[in-house]
């Protein structure tokens, strides 16, 4: 699965899987892919260092790359509590009160709460770009539209690609004047924010909008014949998250979420603003049911949701409280029936793409080739 973008990368495969994972980032770029390691939950940046010290001591020399959630405006002079403060005291109940209808746990006095969606705070987010650069990356990955232009140029004059995550043809052409080097078109399956457009209609429409910039399909695809029909819409290679979630690399620290997972079809995600304030695909649950609720409170914007939810959040995950328990995931998540090495995926990843690719031979009368 070799593409001019994967070539001047230096991947075997043109495979770019996103992972909040180290282990997961490394063995995706063992395997001959590019390994992309999510950094929104790392807040302090000594726990970032450490992963990526591990991840760059077990990438073998492969090519990898970091994805952030950094606005490409400045909010001046916002703090974390300030943020905190406009959370009103009704939603805030209402996450009690729906903790307390499934007998959710508290956490243990003391004990940090996990994780929280803070990455999209312009601070955080340049403390992990200081780390980061620290390190041999080769590409940089923005979810949140098209970096602050001081950071396309720092990761430019480290000789660092830039990419970003587009809905529709206009978000991508906003990518293509801000400077950067590669679009995702994130399509309406795949997990996490997405837009409103599915990946078969937007990755032709992206590619023709920002030509001749390199374009890689992102939704939907979890097979080899579905990475060979977006290099035929003219991507350059396909962004791959929610396959690497059941793999056997992967940390969840929640067997019962791996379970849902598992036996979960392609009609069982929903996109919700539960979890962020903007809307994600993720696994429907109780709890996604609870807040698109018309006679809850509604969720709020990005990032209060994120904030309000976070500890909330940690705690169904710790006790893996069933009804509620979830996660981004994409459409995709019908194909995850077995747990499965990266290496797996690789091999089955490629056999089917070459299967693809001798069918559309035959079809065109070029039995052999290939």
């Amino acid at each position: 699965m070799q593409t001019e973008l994967s070539k001047k990368l230096g991947v075997e495969h043109a495979v770019f899987g996103f992972t909040p994972f180290p282990a997961v980032a490394a063995a995706i770029s063992r395997a001959g892919g590019f390994g992309v390691l999510g950094a929104v939950r790392y807040t302090a940046p000594g726990d970032l260092k450490r992963d990526l010290d591990w991840l760059d001591a077990h990438a073998d020399g492969r090519p990898y790359g970091l994805d952030v959630v950094m606005p490409a405006k400045k909010v001046e002079g916002v703090t974390e509590a300030d943020v905190e403060a406009m959370i009103p005291e009704g939603h805030r109940q209402f996450v009690r009160d729906t903790l307390a209808q499934y007998g959710v746990p508290e956490l243990a006095e003391g004990e940090a709460s996990g994780w929280r969606i803070t990455g999209w705070m312009e601070q955080v987010a340049r403390t992990q770009l200081d780390v980061a650069f620290d390190y041999p990356i080769k590409l940089l990955a923005n979810a949140l539209g098209s970096p602050p232009a001081d950071v396309v140029a720092r990761a430019h004059d480290r000789g660092v690609r830039v990419a970003a995550l587009a809905g529709s043809a206009r978000h991508a052409r906003k990518h293509q004047e801000a400077g950067i080097d590669i679009v995702v078109a994130q399509g309406y399956e795949a997990g996490g924010h997405t837009g409103e457009i599915a990946t078969m209609v937007l990755t032709p429409e992206i590619v023709e909008a920002v030509d001749p910039l390199p374009v890689l399909a992102a939704g939907g695809i979890g097979s080899g014949q579905q990475a060979a029909a977006a290099l035929t819409l003219g991507a350059q290679g396909v962004w791959l998250g929610s396959l690497w979630l059941t793999t056997t690399e992967a940390d969840l620290h929640a067997p019962a979420l791996t379970r849902k997972l598992l036996a979960a079809g392609s009609g069982d995600t929903v996109r919700s603003r539960a979890l962020t304030g903007k809307p994600a695909r993720q696994l429907r649950t109780e709890w996604t049911d609870a807040w698109d609720d018309p006679a809850g409170p509604g969720t709020l914007p990005m990032p209060l949701q994120g904030l309000l939810v976070a500890e909330a959040v940690s705690r169904i995950q710790k006790y893996e409280v069933e009804p509620l328990l979830g996660t981004p995931v994409g459409q995709i998540v019908g194909r995850m029936s077995s747990e499965r090495s990266v290496q797996a995926v690789f091999d089955d990843l490629t056999r089917g793409f070459e299967k693809a690719v001798d069918r559309i031979n035959r079809i065109a009368g070029r039995s052999g080739q290939s």
